[in-house]
């Protein structure tokens, strides 16, 4: 099994802000787009949110990039570009987990952290290629995914399958560790003998279970194999994703 930390939401170079925790739920903030998207931040329900968060400089009604896609158990998410040749040549696929990351703070303070938002369990592989079309939409989901809208590059694909978003900002989510920078993380020890792509580098790595993140990329990948503890550690994130969700 590979299990892939991807970062998605707003961030201080997407949306230039971190994404809020309201009521104890973390709210990931989509990217903002111009393109290839039919949604805007009111269509989620996110008008205020982004409006507040950003000081009005992203009005409520503006595109986003709406991406992943969370939808009664089920997740959508596309990917292209660099990004997705990365994934590619990591062979990910069926059977591996994305667990969504993003940038997140309490409202009104500057306590920014990265800690896991989502998750997707891959069951589907889609290439889309260059030119979706409507038929590419995905089954059970009610907004039109950006990435089966206009011009993408070649290797423009949607991996499926079940997913859910966080309902509660459990400390067991955080990555960031407390009283640190965003990027030092405390991740489980096994993580550190199988490696993180973008991470080789003997010196990001501190004790058995810190790591300083990589300030670019956007999908981390751990070749866990048939490791037990990774698939453990992957298994209890996930239901604490699902904390308020049928399981």
């Amino acid at each position: 099994m590979k299990i892939i930390f991807s970062r998605k939401g707003f961030d201080t170079a997407a949306g230039k802000a971190p994404s809020p925790i309201i009521d104890g739920r973390p709210t990931s903030l989509p990217i903002p787009t111009a393109h290839r998207s039919v949604t805007t931040y009111a269509d989620l329900g996110l008008a205020k949110v982004v409006e507040d968060v950003t000081k009005g400089r992203i009005a409520g009604g503006n595109l986003c990039h709406h991406d992943p896609m969370f939808e009664s158990g089920r997740c959508a998410f596309g990917q292209t570009g660099s990004a997705q040749a990365h994934l590619s040549n990591n062979a990910v696929g069926v059977g591996d987990v994305f667990l969504f990351f993003g940038l997140f703070a309490e409202p009104g303070t500057r306590n920014r952290h990265h800690r896991f938002f989502g998750y997707l369990q891959v069951e589907e592989v889609i290439p889309l290629g260059p030119h979706p079309a409507a038929q590419d939409q995905p089954a059970g989901f009610r907004r039109r995914h950006p990435h089966t809208l206009g011009e993408w590059n070649r290797n423009n694909t949607l991996y499926l399958g079940c997913g859910h978003a966080a309902d509660t900002a459990r400390d067991d989510l955080r990555l960031t560790r407390p009283g640190h920078r965003a990027s030092c993380w405390r991740v489980p020890q096994w993580l550190r003998e199988t490696g993180l792509t973008y991470h080789a580098q003997a010196a990001r790595w501190t004790g058995a279970d810190g790591l300083n993140a990589a300030a670019r990329g956007q999908e981390f990948i751990a070749d866990a194999g048939a490791r037990d503890d990774a698939a453990h550690w992957c298994a209890d994130v996930i239901s604490g994703l699902k904390s308020n969700a049928d399981r």
